[in-house]
């Protein structure tokens, strides 16, 4: 996972947003029991400084959300500072509501049980160090809280326990929803990480196979070029048998259609080196990719959707795009064979910002939908495996997303991908 993604999940912005949602709370809390102490209990608490204390605290909270609506991340000492801020505004209050002997004391620690999660230990030394100055400051000097009168007899050691009573509630839900929220971020970043290391043995493999394609391209070239010398002086030679020579004829072709494939080949390498992608609209991006595809597979029945709206739309498509999607098209043909059916489907659209590529087959369809790590769980038996994989792969390289889920005559395939990556400039 990237450092910035782990400074807004569990790191110091994470944090430093889960304190603005707690100093809201407080600001509300702490207001509701000034007042109640004073109007209603009776108490002859100090109200305007704990009103001022609660103003300040307002103020920073202001600021803490302007500061949080900056593009540059937080950074850690940042963090800190509003955890000082917190502290000095709550120790405050306390001094003028009994110090350490009152029960909401126990609120110093809960800064220090979030920063554990988010933040490095010298990071963590530091808040609670504050926290542990502010408990003995409080511990000295303070001003007594009043006790309320009942029946001319002091009530304190009930008012104590039942503002330890709240104290503890409130204790309790801040540590348990907040503790919970970032450890589910601790959780999602495990998945990140494993589905990363997934995609990294994904690449390797794609990577060996694309080498001993190179080879095998390499090592082809001279068979076929001898195969292309032989085959015309064979046919001269049996130019009296009329089915040997038609054998020969197409033999023939399927030799210059290999050396054809070699020489796309090389030329898509060379393109992948440029990193020089065309420029066309996207109607002429599929209906390229659609005599490519009849060419392969003669046999299918396609049947194309184009909105008039994107097919104007200008592409730079990189050259991988145009084989992810031959690649789905081909295993749509599969799938929809072992039903007896050659048909498929292709609709392209814009949905906002996104092209649309949508690939259905009437097959048996997927034995698990969902995440892409199952898409090579389906009923097809033939072919190599990897068609899918290089498609999901050239999604990923464009910021885009390829998902599968099953119809109810088959399949489908979509191949998500944001304009501001694969179109021209005027698009993006």
């Amino acid at each position: 996972m990237s450092n910035r993604l782990w400074q807004y999940r569990i790191g110091p912005t994470a944090l430093t947003r889960t304190l603005a949602w707690l100093r809201i709370c407080a600001i509300a809390g702490q207001s509701v029991a000034v007042l109640v102490c004073a109007l209603w209990m009776k108490l002859n608490i100090p109200l305007l400084p704990l009103l001022v204390g609660i103003g300040l605290l307002a103020v920073f909270a202001m600021f803490a959300a302007w500061r949080l609506s900056q593009p540059w991340p937080v950074r850690e000492w940042e963090t800190i500072v509003h955890v000082a801020a917190d502290t000095l505004v709550l120790g405050y209050l306390l001094h003028f509501t009994g110090g350490a002997s009152n029960p909401f004391i126990t609120l110093l620690l809960v800064p220090i049980a979030l920063s554990a999660a988010a933040l490095s230990v010298p990071a963590i030394l530091e808040v609670a160090a504050l926290a542990g100055v502010a408990y003995v400051v409080l511990l000295r000097w303070y001003v007594p809280l009043p006790l309320p009168m009942i029946q001319h007899t002091p009530s304190g050691f009930s008012l104590h326990v039942a503002g330890m009573g709240v104290n503890f509630v409130i204790t309790a839900l801040l540590l348990g929803f907040f503790i919970n929220r970032l450890a589910r971020s601790v959780r999602l970043q495990q998945l990140e990480v494993q589905r990363v290391r997934e995609r990294a043995l994904r690449d390797e493999g794609i990577l060996a196979i694309a080498t001993q394609a190179a080879g095998a391209a390499h090592e082809l070239n001279t068979p076929l070029s001898t195969m292309r010398t032989l085959l015309p002086e064979l046919r001269r030679e049996h130019a009296g048998d009329a089915n040997l020579r038609e054998d020969l004829q197409l033999l023939e072709d399927q030799v210059e259609r290999c050396r054809t494939i070699l020489r796309e080949m090389v030329a898509f390498g060379k393109a992948q080196l440029s990193q020089e992608p065309e420029q066309l609209s996207l109607a002429n991006f599929i209906h390229g990719c659609l005599e490519r595809f009849q060419l392969l597979r003669p046999e299918a029945e396609l049947e194309l959707q184009l909105d008039e709206d994107a097919a104007r739309t200008m592409l730079r498509t990189p050259p991988g795009l145009r084989h992810a999607l031959l690649n789905l098209l081909n295993n749509a043909v599969d799938a929809s064979a072992q039903n007896h059916s050659q048909a498929v489907a292709l609709t392209a659209h814009r949905d906002g910002g996104w092209l649309e590529l949508v690939v259905r087959d009437h097959g048996p369809g997927f034995i698990a939908t969902g995440e892409l790590a199952m898409l090579g769980q389906s009923h097809k038996q033939t072919g190599l495996g990897i068609g899918l994989a290089l498609a999901e792969a050239t999604a990923e390289r464009l910021n885009g997303e390829l998902t599968a889920s099953n119809t109810v005559d088959g399949a489908e395939m979509r191949l998500r991908l944001p304009l501001a990556v694969i179109g021209a400039k005027a698009e993006s």
